[in-house]
């Protein structure tokens, strides 16, 4: 049976990826993760898994709502709070891809005997002398690729991105012919789960704690006034610091030993290189000697080009050819040959 599961999500882009697969023949089988207990968040509300059976019935196929909020709690939300307890700046969208889209509903697509597990992610999978690459989406403006570098030779065989060749305004047209409801839904930039972008009441609600106040202070020490509590601040933030100076101030660093956030000027911000590890490589097992690809530390970054060395079965160095503003541990360092996807890590600094 050629038999396809789709995550449906209840956007556009997931019920457009399961009108092409029919297209091409498939027994198409719809499924939304849940993933929130309750209310208040933005993903996989009511209405969110409404839009999916909506769609699904629209297209004839069947539609089961999968309870996953206790895997995604262990493997998303907690990890990402102690990322920001960490003093890092975690991606919960690679943590969701990693241990749910593509481990999780993986296996129970092999459960309900399907071939392949269909997301509608902007990215092309092709193979080429026996191994699976991931491209770039052809829409530069969509292309998702970086938040899928996890991804194993097993996962991108059993997977696929019908969208990947489509620009979202083809996709949205696409849908409008086949009378889809969901054609024109917008979409949301934010982190699914945290209610107004507010990380850090999300992480007390959450946890019951009450993140200290501390000093805000220059590189040299001299204290500028008060911060709210460190984990509600990023390396390179401007905005809301509340240390009022004669000329613009970043975040520079974050001393979680004196609960001290340090402010300085841009210029400090930059630097040339970066440790990443939790490597994973994929268009090749190893990288035997350094590589000058283009890499990107940021999901919206365009990449620059850099020397890619691996120092250890599970780590690379990174050497940029120009300076980078503000490279964050905790977020992904991308590798790109091209437009392929060679593989990735986890800046740690």
């Amino acid at each position: 049976m050629n038999r396809a599961l789709i995550a449906m999500s209840g956007g556009v882009d997931s019920a457009a990826a399961a009108a092409l697969m029919l297209d091409q023949g498939y027994n198409c089988v719809g499924a939304t993760m849940k993933l929130i207990a309750g209310g208040g968040s933005k993903c996989c509300s009511l209405e969110d898994i409404n839009d999916a059976r909506t769609a699904a019935w629209k297209l004839g196929i069947p539609h089961y709502v999968l309870n996953y909020t206790k895997d995604f709690a262990r493997f998303v939300i907690e990890p990402f709070i102690a990322a920001y307890e960490n003093g890092e700046t975690p991606n919960p969208c690679i943590e969701c891809n990693r241990h749910l889209k593509f481990r999780l509903l993986l296996r129970r697509a092999r459960e309900l005997e399907a071939k392949v597990l269909v997301t509608g992610h902007y990215a092309r999978i092709e193979e080429q002398a026996g191994r699976r690459l991931l491209r770039k989406g052809l829409d530069p403006r969509k292309d998702q690729s970086y938040v899928l570098y996890m991804m194993s030779q097993e996962e991108l065989a059993l997977t696929r991105f019908p969208l990947g060749g489509m620009t979202k305004g083809e996709v949205r047209k696409f849908a409008e012919k086949r009378g889809l409801a969901n054609a024109g839904k917008r979409e949301s930039q934010d982190i699914c789960f945290v209610p107004g972008g507010d990380y850090g009441a999300f992480m007390e609600a959450y946890t019951g704690k009450r993140y200290a106040p501390g000093d805000i202070t220059d590189e040299g020490g001299r204290v500028l006034g008060r911060h709210r509590g460190l984990v509600r601040y990023t390396l390179g933030q401007r905005r809301g610091l509340g240390a009022p100076c004669n000329e613009p101030v970043y975040v520079t660093a974050k001393n979680r030993e004196t609960n001290t956030l340090v402010v300085g000027p841009e210029p400090v911000l930059y630097s040339k290189c970066l440790s990443a590890d939790r490597i994973n490589l994929i268009a090749c097992p190893s990288i035997p000697r350094p590589l000058r690809l283009k890499v990107k530390t940021r999901y919206l970054q365009a990449e620059q080009w850099a020397l890619v060395e691996q120092t250890g079965p599970d780590a690379v160095h990174v050497e940029f050819e120009e300076a980078q503003r503000a490279i964050t541990p905790g977020q992904a360092a991308v590798f790109y040959d091209g437009d392929i996807v060679a593989g990735g890590g986890t800046i740690r600094a």
